[in-house]
């Protein structure tokens, strides 16, 4: 069982959307949640922070959820963390890149917290 005390990254460029993100994991047991708005403040963050979980959308000023998985599966002291995709594209090549990038899961949006919480269970069971 994911552990409702482990420290989350939401990461999307839609305030709406990280609050809906946010909610539904809430819904799940997990409060430990915090935001950021592109991936280049994601990376920071991370960075700085003890975080074990991120979700993240794909398309973001900045730096998108691609790039900000590449920047997380690169560095020494992130590349251990679960990322899970969120995007609104279920593009059989996007999901393929995010696979070989190291993505631990990928879901397209519209989701149910019942999704959310099948994918989150699934990664953190194969971690």
């Amino acid at each position: 069982m994911a552990d409702p005390k482990m420290k989350i990254l939401v990461v999307d460029d839609f305030s709406t959307m990280r609050r809906i993100v946010r909610n539904l994991l809430k819904e799940l047991g997990f409060s430990n949640v915090d935001e950021a708005e592109d991936g280049a403040v994601a990376l920071q963050r991370l960075q700085n922070g003890d975080f074990e979980f991120v979700v993240t959308d794909w398309n973001m000023p900045n730096m998108d959820g691609l790039q900000l998985l590449k920047s997380i599966r690169s560095a020494p002291a992130l590349k251990h963390l679960p990322v899970l995709m969120i995007t609104a594209e279920a593009k059989k090549e996007n999901i393929i890149a995010a696979a070989q990038a190291g993505a631990s899961g990928y879901i397209v949006k519209p989701f149910t917290a019942a999704t959310l919480a099948e994918k989150l269970q699934k990664i953190v069971t194969t971690q």
